[in-house]
């Protein structure tokens, strides 16, 4: 794996991808599962390495700035690298997963189009039982609270009015 070094200001950084750039598919998931475990074993031995470093400085009493802050600049970019990983994994998984058939409160499968539970009658409730991610558009379940592909905070269902239980009007 070659070492990650920070530009010069003397070398030309590549143009910036223009918006209509042509998708390129990303690779199977298990090849980048293979490259998140590479990059793992390789901050591993980077941070010993930096372990290292800094007690044969310590030992001879001469620190090198500049040399650790390299080190570490290349640990913080495989540190990025593995973040950005994990995220891809995160929405691949996501997207393979099926969407969670609606149950009713006594726990019986909802049929799609249905207005009252097939097992115990109580009403269906209003709220779909997957809903999309506000940010990025992924499906989720109606109760997460966050987006498993982007981290977004998902928005809470809309609360149903609740009717007053004949019970309850003729009480008063």
């Amino acid at each position: 794996m070659p070492r990650l070094r920070r530009r010069k200001n003397d070398e030309a950084a590549p143009p910036p991808p223009t918006p209509r750039a042509v998708r390129r598919a990303l690779p199977p998931a298990s090849q980048r599962r293979r490259e998140r475990r590479v990059l793992l074993h390789a901050r591993e031995e980077r941070l010993r390495d930096l372990g290292g470093l800094m007690l044969e400085m310590y030992r001879r009493d001469q620190f090198r700035q500049d040399l650790l802050i390299d080190r570490c600049d290349e640990l913080l970019a495989l540190d990025q690298r593995l973040q950005e990983l994990d995220s891809l994994l995160a929405a691949a998984v996501s997207s393979r997963r099926a969407a969670p058939a609606a149950r009713c409160a006594c726990g019986a499968p909802i049929a799609s189009g249905s207005h009252f539970c097939g097992n115990c009658g109580r009403p269906v409730s209003a709220s779909p039982a997957v809903v999309a991610c506000a940010s990025c558009g992924t499906p989720l379940p109606a109760e997460a609270k966050f987006c498993a592909a982007c981290g977004h905070a998902a928005e809470p269902p809309p609360e149903t009015p609740q009717l007053e239980s004949s019970a309850d009007s003729w009480a008063g």
